[in-house]
């Protein structure tokens, strides 16, 4: 058998290069590969040490969400600490929405809610009743005529709000046509039952695109309380908030306009503030100041928030985890004496309901009063009332004393006769005689002839033909029998008075701490006649705090404080941490002049002694100052003004009382109400607290 010669194949140098070439490659892979490991390696050290608290941000922002609850609001004390406005406990029933929850269920818990507590539709708001009965017609098809409430739109505007026309404020406009369209009529379309599950429903869903906290009854009693927590598996959402707080007014009416109002936890934001506190920061559902102080002040009462972040289990139920406590509003301290101010009340309600309508005072229908200290602009207090003479309802309106207007009449012969002898057109002590005038074949006169009288006789006896001769001469000219006045730049003359006037505060807004202020009426015609009207207060008007104001000036001697209601803030704690005001002086007149404005001063003092002011106040252990004022309305009527000042020689209070259209105008005119029956009682009770 033939032998196969076996070959060994070499490759010289071969081997060797092929491994070292494999180590390599081996070598680079291993390298990328640990490279990359290394490179996850840093970034995970990156991700878990350096950069972990921002991804926890990041995943609670999309997993959780944060709500804001109001904190308990501080109070209104006045100026001796009893509290005008208190915060109380409350407690509500809440609802934070699962995130699972359907329409149907929604209006499942609702009805369940409303048949298992003691809800009645009297607890409800009107707006609450409409906006549930808005509720109930979104349920509706969409080819419906009546979804969505639709049908109370106009042709016009219905095409405005389908088709863009009305931009971003087409729901908000919507909403206030609807509102305002529908009637209780309307709601009776729904059974009882049915409209309170909707109210619920409604609030129920309201915050469903913020995820906040809903307030679904407020305030409710300790059995529902009890029941809920013992049941609260058969109510996803609901809770209650043993922390919710409401707002009581301890005396009632008494200043209820001038403290004004608080929305409530289901109001939330009203609708005409609501830019104005969103741009604040305030959620939609935080209960705030709606009026009065309480609007004036509310960022120093509303005190901060408490945040809570909120998560949901697996069923889809709120977690809530709080992050920031709740920190109490601060309380504030006003000027107000809350027992001059019930005797003020008292006062001006009994008067008004006693005479309001008699006979000579048929159009007697309000009446006010105000009182602050002159040195300082510290309200003392302020009251007011109104009354239908039909039906005799009286209507609380102490806001009336800065948002209401009348004539000051004879009151303001004060400044006018500052004004004259400022300008040089009458001397101290020079004698004019007061009897009737004929310009141009017109009579003018004072309600009688007083002989000769002076800048300070003028005053005690209340001369119109004084102060005719004053702005005649303002105006340049001189009084002559039967001629017509030849005042060449009435304008100016209207002018010039105006510029005195003011100088008193007349015809300007005080800077009243308190929204609402008016600033006045400043008369549009304007001729030779008219200036001896302006000079008796028949022109402009002002309101009742203006004409306090202007008589303060005179106490003090020329010296204008701007009148406040607030004194201090106060923290929780109880320490004074600010005081706002203080005496806010606003303007001084001339100290050149100070000589002419005690002769107004006496004469509204010789107005007091000789009883031209009434003889409540020339009865008074108190020397008092003070000048009355009629002035005609409409030829018709008239309103009788009655203002002061006392002590005398070192006033501490200034007061102002008006009572519009209080008379008949005729020879049959009745007292000057203010000065017999209003500002004698309400002056007692500020010297039996106050002895001088």
């Amino acid at each position: 058998m033939k032998k196969v010669k076996k070959h060994t194949f070499r490759f010289s140098g071969a081997a060797p290069d092929v491994d070292r070439s494999v180590s390599k490659r081996i070598i680079v892979f291993a390298s990328v590969i640990g490279g990359v490991f290394l490179v996850l390696l840093c970034r995970l050290v990156y991700l878990q040490v350096f950069s972990y608290h921002d991804y926890v941000v990041k995943k609670d922002d999309y997993t959780s969400i944060l709500q804001y609850t109001s904190a308990p609001r501080g109070q209104i004390y006045d100026c001796k600490g009893r509290v005008l406005a208190k915060t109380v406990v409350s407690h509500n029933i809440v609802f934070t929405s699962p995130n699972n929850m359907t329409t149907e269920d929604y209006l499942i818990y609702a009805n369940r809610l409303a048949t298992v507590f003691d809800v009645k539709l009297d607890d409800f708001s009107l707006q609450a009743k409409k906006e549930a009965y808005i509720a109930w017609k979104n349920m509706l098809d969409a080819d419906d005529p009546g979804y969505a409430g639709n049908n109370f739109l106009t042709e016009k505007e219905r095409v405005a709000y389908t088709s863009g026309m009305w931009g971003s404020d087409a729901e908000s406009r919507k909403y206030s046509i609807l509102m305002s369209r529908i009637s209780e009529e309307d709601l009776k379309e729904m059974g009882d039952d049915e409209l309170k599950t909707y109210v619920i429903y409604s609030r129920m869903v309201s915050n469903l695109s913020t995820g906040q906290e809903s307030v679904i009854l407020e305030d409710v009693p300790d059995e529902d309380v009890a029941y809920l927590v013992e049941h609260k598996t058969e109510f996803p959402g609901f809770d209650v908030d043993f922390g919710g707080w409401k707002r009581e007014y301890p005396y009632g009416e008494t200043l209820s306009d001038v403290l004004g109002r608080v929305s409530t936890s289901t109001e939330g934001l009203p609708a005409e503030s609501k830019e104005y506190y969103l741009s604040k920061g305030y959620q939609l559902n935080a209960p705030v100041g709606v009026s009065g102080l309480e609007y004036q002040y509310n960022d120093i009462l509303a005190g901060t928030e408490e945040i809570s972040k909120i998560t949901y289990d697996s069923n889809g139920l709120a977690l809530k985890e709080t992050v920031q406590s709740a920190r109490k509003g601060n309380d504030i301290v006003i000027s107000v004496d809350i027992d001059l101010q019930l005797t003020m009340d008292d006062t001006v309600k009994n008067v008004l309901q006693a005479n309001a309508g008699t006979r000579n005072r048929e159009n007697f229908t309000s009446l006010f009063m105000c009182t602050m200290n002159p040195n300082d602009g510290s309200v003392l207090a302020l009251s007011g009332y109104q009354i239908d003479l039909e039906t005799r309802k009286m209507t609380y309106f102490a806001s009336g004393n800065y948002v209401s207007l009348a004539n000051p009449g004879s009151c303001i012969k004060g400044a006018t006769v500052y004004m004259g002898l400022s300008e040089g057109v009458v001397k101290p002590g020079e004698t004019i005689m007061d009897e009737v005038m004929n310009i141009n074949g017109e009579e003018f006169g004072s309600f009688e002839n007083h002989g000769p009288v002076n800048d300070v006789s003028a005053l005690e006896v209340s001369s119109n033909v004084y102060m005719f001769h004053v702005a005649i001469r303002l105006g340049g000219d001189t009084y002559r029998e039967g001629k017509p006045l030849a005042i060449g730049d009435v304008q100016g003359t209207f002018n010039k008075m105006r510029r005195y006037y003011s100088m008193f505060g007349l015809g300007n807004k005080t800077g009243l701490d308190i929204p609402g202020e008016v600033q006045g009426y400043m008369g549009a015609i304007m001729n030779p006649g008219q200036l001896l009207n302006y000079s008796i207060g028949q022109l402009d008007m002002y309101t009742p705090m203006q004409l306090l104001q202007y008589v303060s000036v005179i106490a003090t001697g020329g010296d204008m404080y701007g009148p406040h209601f607030l004194e201090y803030a106060k923290e929780v704690g109880g320490s004074q941490i600010f005081d706002v005001y203080g005496k806010r002086l606003e303007a001084v007149l001339p100290e050149q002049n100070d000589a002419y404005l005690d002769r107004v001063k006496e004469g509204f003092r010789a107005c007091v002694t000789s009883g031209n002011c009434g003889n409540a106040l020339k009865d008074m252990e108190q020397p008092m100052a003070a000048k009355t004022g009629t002035a005609e309305v409409e030829s018709v009527w008239t309103t009788a003004n009655l203002l002061g000042f006392g002590p005398y020689d070192d006033p501490k209070v200034a007061f102002a009382c008006v009572s519009p259209t209080s008379s008949v105008n005729n020879e049959s005119v009745a007292d000057n109400i203010c000065g017999s029956s209003v500002v004698g009682p309400v002056l007692d009770k500020y010297f039996e607290l106050y002895p001088q």
